[in-house]
């Protein structure tokens, strides 16, 4: 079974973010970079998959020259090779155009990727991967398991949980607990090194979206305590200066 996994490259949870030219730019200076979380949930059962059933794993990732040591990341983890499409990911659409031609050329049986990345968190890539390649797409995955050339699933859906079979080939958006995180060994950083890692020239250059600028959240305000027995008081305050009455 051939099996992509498409991975993102986004600034830890921890990092502080700030905006440079006019807060028209992300500002990339101390930020530490990871493979997003969701991705790597849906990186750990591929490998799962291979160990279990044999096969192979390609890591995708649609990034300029500083995302190569995520992908060499993934190699470690126990992927057999990586792609990465040169070109900044402007948006979901441009990503997933390039995610849909790399993966009708290497005529994959599955396609994974997290539900989301955690930097837009926009949700958008693996349907849109989907309706390009003309296959089904299902997010978010909690649970896949492969039995031949047929998928059962678990997924999320409001109110509860929502259990389908279907076939080879699909593409999914994963989230925990599909798997747990693996963690690279010291063999598999060594491995990684003269794994191939394939860089290939955008498709497309078109531009659908253009950014005008970004906007951090407003600072959190103090907190108000009030007392008990001043309810009419905290009436006016949620009506009038939160607004959400």
């Amino acid at each position: 079974m051939k099996i992509l996994v498409c991975i993102t490259h986004v600034p830890d949870t921890t990092s502080k973010i700030s905006f440079t030219d006019n807060n028209t730019k992300f500002d990339k200076t101390g930020v530490q970079y990871i493979i997003g979380p969701y991705d790597d949930y849906a990186l750990a059962r591929a490998v799962e998959l291979k160990e279990s059933s044999g096969g192979s794993i390609t890591v995708l990732n649609v990034g300029e020259a500083e995302t190569e040591p995520t992908l060499r990341k993934a190699l470690a983890i126990g992927a057999d090779d990586a792609i990465r499409i040169n070109a900044f990911p402007r948006d979901a659409f441009f990503v997933a155009k390039e995610i849909a031609k790399a993966a009708q050329q290497g005529e994959y049986d599955l396609i994974l990727m997290g539900r989301e990345s955690i930097d837009f968190n926009g949700g958008q890539v693996h349907s849109m991967v989907g309706e390009l390649m003309g296959l089904p797409s299902v997010s978010p995955v909690m649970v896949l398991d492969i039995e031949g050339n047929t998928a059962k699933i678990q997924r999320e859906i409001e109110g509860g949980k929502e259990f389908m079979e279907l076939d080879l080939p699909f593409v999914a958006g994963c989230q925990e607990p599909i798997a747990e995180w693996k963690i690279p060994n010291m063999r598999g950083i060594m491995s990684a090194r003269s794994k191939p890692l394939n860089v290939v020239e955008p498709s497309t250059d078109d531009k659908a979206t253009e950014v005008e600028v970004f906007e951090l959240p407003p600072a959190k305000s103090g907190v108000k305590l009030i007392d008990p027995d001043h309810l009419d008081e905290l009436v006016n305050l949620l009506k009038n200066e939160a607004k959400v009455l």
